[in-house]
């Protein structure tokens, strides 16, 4: 019952009466790969059409050899590679005996009497992820959003735990990699023909779907990623979910869930982290160009505000992925989706909304003059335009990227610093 990816050298193991003399993990696991691996040189049975007729055969034979994901097997027509015959094929053998559907871990422990105990198990295991999902609805008329969350939990291993007690820690944990990697699990199984075709062909995979009375039978599928869809507006969802609570580990955050959870093999679930409402926000317009390049691209649009309690924030929000939604005749509609970093109470919220066609940002360079003694050094002059074809009047900032050595000696508008780069703050007129 232990997850696939368990670190078998973290494993403590409490509660026993004696010495623990060795553990052992269990590294033969059932998958569609392992299966065709031990049916390997052994009789099997090729379930085919035949061309000309349609109708389903049976072929003895046995698989020669499952390199690379290629199966190559040979019966009396011969030696052939799986799905070279442009025809539905598939395997029927007797499965390995010596495969086990879940990892185990054992020990082999000493005790003078027979005991009953209470044994805990802890490790550290791989396989486990978590992300924060925002969505983030601007108001009609742009001054406010409404901002939400879900922890994401994804469990990467076969193996489930129901009822857990689950807390994801922000922020980067400081591991480093051990010469032990977790065992691997196997995967599907590749059916490829000889190199023929183009590259966009589909391979396709061969999964488990059955394993009828006396052998194991392998039916090919072929898989397509789901389309993500669009998260329901705050107003439909469930504002009385479990939320996470936030606590402190060392210099990291930690959010625990506070009732225990499912956190099933291979799935992946999703728990509230906050709620929002009415968040005043700015939108600004930018660029950032380097000071000596001539360029020409429209601007970005940002969103911005900052990560205090007088704008309804004031927690920290892990980095992940924010989707921004914008009303449109009373419809809720996807503008962009982007990502947030981890940011600490006090700091700026700015979410990317992407590049604007309607502001225009155009550097030129105006003029140089090289001057000589004592020191060498070269004067520049740049001009840049900036361009607002929408109906209202925006906010700009325009960054500048310095060369090494090179400072600003004079510019027609005010000049400031930002996170140690000159920027210039405008409003641009309408059209």
């Amino acid at each position: 019952g232990v997850a696939d990816g368990i670190e078998p050298a973290s494993a403590i193991v409490t509660g026993l009466p004696e010495d623990i003399i060795e553990k052992n993990r269990e590294g033969a696991l059932l998958s569609p790969s392992a299966l065709m691996e031990s049916a390997a040189g052994k009789p099997v049975t090729l379930l085919r059409s035949n061309p000309k007729t349609g109708k389903s055969e049976r072929l003895p034979g046995r698989i020669l050899a499952d390199a690379g994901g290629g199966v190559v097997f040979e019966t009396t027509a011969g030696i052939e590679a799986l799905r070279c015959s442009g025809l539905a094929e598939s395997f029927s053998f007797d499965p390995a005996a010596d495969l086990s559907a879940t990892p185990t871990l054992s020990v082999l422990v000493r005790s003078r009497e027979p005991v009953t105990t209470t044994v805990t198990l802890s490790y550290l295991a791989r396989g486990f992820d978590w992300a924060a999902d925002y969505t983030a609805t601007l108001s009609a008329d742009g001054a406010t959003m409404d901002l939400g969350a879900w922890v994401t939990l994804a469990n990467g291993n076969g193996v489930g735990f129901p009822g857990a007690r689950t807390q994801a820690v922000a922020g980067r944990v400081n591991r480093e990699n051990g010469e032990v990697e977790p065992l691997d699990v196997g995967g599907p199984i590749l059916a490829r023909c000889w190199p023929r075709g183009s590259t966009s062909d589909l391979p396709e995979l061969l999964q488990i779907d059955r394993a009828p009375a006396g052998g194991g039978q392998l039916k090919a599928r072929l898989g397509f990623a789901p389309m993500a869809l669009a998260a329901p507006p705050l107003a439909d969802m469930m504002l009385e979910a479990q939320r996470v609570e936030q606590e402190q580990l060392g210099d990291l955050k930690l959010y625990r869930v506070p009732e225990r959870t499912t956190v099933a093999g291979r799935q992946s679930k999703q728990v509230r982290l906050l709620d929002r409402a009415a968040i005043p926000i700015r939108i600004v317009y930018g660029a950032e160009l380097a000071a000596d390049a001539a360029a020409a691209a429209p601007a970005h649009k940002l969103l911005r505000t900052m990560n205090n309690a007088a704008n309804h924030l004031g927690l920290p929000l892990p980095s992940g992925s924010v989707a921004v939604f914008a009303d449109h005749r009373g419809e809720r509609l996807l503008e962009r989706e982007s990502g947030i970093r981890d940011l600490a109470v006090g700091e700026e919220l700015e979410i990317n909304l992407g590049a604007s066609p309607d502001v225009e940002v155009t550097a030129m360079r105006e003029g140089a003059a090289a001057q000589s003694a004592p020191s060498p050094q070269r004067d520049v002059s740049e001009r840049v335009e900036i361009a607002n074809a929408g109906a209202s009047q925006i906010q700009f900032e325009l960054r500048l990227r310095l060369s090494e050595g090179a400072r600003i000696i004079r510019a027609d508008h005010p000049l400031a610093q930002k996170n140690g780069r000159p920027i210039f703050r405008l409003a641009i007129p309408a059209h």
